[in-house]
């Protein structure tokens, strides 16, 4: 089964492309390069009909119930990383696993961090090695390197059913690499990179439908012995228009050592 959506793509330009976040120090406000609206048809791995591993296609999805449901109370982040950890773990064999960042998006208008509506993917190779250096010193990151090391983000529906703007996915079988472009990231503290995806006919959009709190999303987002970083965002699609829950989840970002 597959839905009809709308993304944002990026467009290839003749110089470097930056997104400013928290801009001129307010926070939530967001100055974007030039995107492209675009039409595409997603299918539904709930359905059975599409497949997806992570092996394979940078992309797992699990259903992995927390004990957590309210991520605005003091004291939550301990009990969750250990969640996240064992699952990892568990699930890709990583060795170690260092969880640095959870980012809260809500669907809303008066929300600091609303879903992130351009096709892309978090690092690029010189700005992961550089966050690898950022998050465990420059020793400590070079015995790493020397090994097996990715960054995968983990992301979770909370409160209720993704029922508007769930989170798709490029299979990287389907893009090309002609179709990525550098796009630096600025904050009013630090610089970093990431990698924007421009459109192409040929890429298949994968999403899970209808994701709940006890449902996850395991995603590649580098890795340095050559798993494909997976293109994603939020896709601007209504499951049920009878439905008017708010669009709320959390990603976490992690570096694991295999």
């Amino acid at each position: 089964m597959s839905q009809t959506g709308t993304v944002n793509y990026h467009i290839h330009k003749s110089h470097r492309q930056a997104f400013e976040i928290d801009a001129g120090g307010e926070v939530g406000r967001l100055i974007s390069p030039e995107l492209v609206e675009t039409e595409v048809t997603v299918r539904d791995v709930r359905t059975g009909e599409e497949s997806v591993s992570f092996q394979n296609d940078s992309l797992a999805l699990f259903h992995a119930p927390s004990t957590l449901n309210d991520f605005a109370a003091e004291g939550w982040e301990h009990a969750y990383e250990a969640e996240l950890t064992d699952l990892l773990q568990r699930e890709l064999l990583a060795r170690e696993v260092v969880i640095f960042e959870h980012t809260i998006r809500e669907d809303d208008p008066a929300s600091d961090r609303k879903p992130a509506r351009n096709v892309h993917s978090d690092y690029s190779p010189d700005g992961a090695e550089a966050r690898l250096t950022d998050l465990l010193g420059a020793e400590k990151a070079a015995d790493w390197a020397s090994g097996h090391f990715a960054f995968i983000n983990i992301w979770r529906p909370v409160g209720a059913a993704i029922n508007s703007a769930p989170l798709g996915f490029v299979r990287p079988s389907s893009v090309a690499a002609k179709d990525w472009m550098l796009i630096d990231l600025i904050y009013p503290d630090r610089k970093g990179q990431i990698m924007g995806l421009a459109a192409n006919a040929k890429h298949e959009w994968l999403y899970q439908s209808k994701m709940t709190p006890d449902e996850v999303a395991v995603f590649n987002i580098y890795d340095n012995r050559g798993l494909p970083s997976i293109g994603h965002s939020a896709i601007d699609l209504i499951e049920d228009p009878s439905v008017h829950s708010v669009r709320k989840s959390i990603e976490t970002r992690t570096l694991v050592r295999y």
